[in-house]
């Protein structure tokens, strides 16, 4: 046990340096060959903090985990919103002015709420992987014309300009991007078997082990991205990740399991885990949203967020 614990611990480990690296190396080459850095950030960097989920959810999808891998896009969903966002907070209160932030929300509320509809059947069918997949393509696709839409004094725009690595050279690009591509898939087929070995001998169903172990260790780029993002200054970034990263959960890392094994799901997770996920959604705008300009999300709300995560685990293991 001990022993798949540290196993578990070193691929997750692997796993999010190799996203980082994939990352790095996308991004750079994007911008040695001449495409806007606020296309990069919006797509590439955002697409690169689900990569885990992705990753791990097609391999347990592989392996005939469906639960574990539902688990892991709604989990991750949940811990990204109540435990990074709440944490970030938490070390220092978050001010969002980004309009393209403001505009994004209503697209996870919108994809969070077709996520409900399609579980509510207990079955999740390739035909809603196909749906869920061709939306995240089309989603990708509105990013890019967003970026040519920002408006000028939007602090995103510089935010996210900083955060793309410049003068790395092609072929340094392409060996970490190769890197990444490699070690991406071999440490997360290594890390779904620990875990559900650790789950087996804890008693957890795959469900339960998708939520909550897996979920949490594949946010943990997202929760580094988030804490490097209010260090600098840069709250928008911040709150980009994580919004950027709940959308592609579930267009993206929740199709897998529709495409690929497609079938019956725990009823916990349609009934009682998709419906947490939601209301966490909504609690997510209704803390961002201001019309009068400026909003910022302080130490007690952050606060807030992180006895909401507290409680939902209670209520798994309770």
């Amino acid at each position: 046990m001990v022993l798949e614990v540290c196993i578990f611990l070193v691929w997750l480990a692997i796993l999010s340096l190799a996203a980082d690296r994939f990352v790095y190396g996308a991004a750079a080459l994007a911008q040695n060959m001449g495409i806007s850095p606020m296309i990069i950030g919006l797509t590439i960097v955002a697409m690169g903090s689900s990569a885990p989920e992705i990753i791990v959810s097609a391999t347990a999808s592989f392996n005939g985990n469906i639960d574990t891998a539902v688990g892991n896009a709604i989990g991750s969903n949940i811990t990204n919103i109540a435990l990074v966002l709440g944490l970030t907070a938490l070390l220092k209160p978050l001010i969002i002015a980004s309009s393209t932030l403001k505009r994004e929300m209503p697209v996870l509320l919108l994809v969070s709420l077709l996520a409900t509809y399609m579980l509510s059947d207990l079955i999740l069918s390739r035909f809603e992987g196909s749906i869920l997949i061709i939306l995240f393509f089309m989603v990708i696709a509105a990013l890019v014309w967003l970026s040519f839409n920002l408006e000028k004094n939007d602090p995103l725009i510089a935010e996210t300009e900083s955060e793309i690595p410049s003068n790395v050279p092609n072929s340094k690009a392409v060996i970490w991007l190769i890197v990444g591509l490699i070690l991406l898939p071999l440490s997360a087929s290594y890390m779904v078997d620990s875990a559900v070995i650790i789950a087996k001998a804890l008693g957890l169903s795959d469900l339960v082990i998708g939520l909550t172990i897996i979920a949490i260790g594949t946010s943990l780029p997202e929760l580094a991205a988030s804490i490097a993002g209010v260090l600098k200054n840069e709250d928008d970034m911040a709150l980009g990740n994580i919004i950027g990263s709940n959308i592609f959960n579930v267009l993206a890392v929740m199709a897998m399991p529709g495409l690929i094994a497609p079938g019956a799901i725990d009823a916990n997770a349609a009934q009682r885990d998709v419906y947490i996920m939601l209301g966490l959604n909504f609690l997510l705008i209704l803390l961002c949203f201001n019309f009068r300009g400026v909003r910022r999300i302080n130490r007690l709300e952050g606060l807030m967020l992180i006895s909401c995560f507290i409680a939902y685990q209670f209520l798994l293991f309770g």
